[in-house]
């Protein structure tokens, strides 16, 4: 990734971990490996974590504890409606922005 999309990702992270809870609980690692999977190769599994934390105190997730074989319990994070709400207001923004930034792209007003 270069600079500017990692700026840009900046930006949308919060909104593409919360899209990707709205498709099934997670925890810290799997939405890290996953977004590698899609590219996203210069994520820090911190940087993932970090959000985490910040999406729980802001309500927009539940969260359980489950045992895991390999080490203390896993922290698996689930969207509740609040988070459900603040994602629907996230796609509404983002269409939006795509929206006039392809019309920008395209010469257009």
């Amino acid at each position: 990734m270069g600079k500017q999309t990692t700026e840009m990702l900046k930006g949308t992270l919060e909104g593409v971990v919360l899209a990707i809870l709205a498709g099934r609980p997670a925890y810290g690692y799997e939405i890290t490996a996953w977004l590698r999977d899609q590219g996203f190769s210069d994520i820090a599994e911190g940087t993932v974590y970090a959000l985490l934390v910040r999406v729980e105190k802001r309500g927009l997730v539940d969260v359980t504890k489950v045992p895991s074989e390999k080490g203390p319990p896993r922290k698996v994070y689930s969207l509740n409606d609040q988070g459900r709400e603040y994602l629907e207001e996230f796609w509404t923004a983002w269409r939006f922005l795509s929206e006039r930034l392809e019309q920008l792209r395209e010469g257009g007003r």
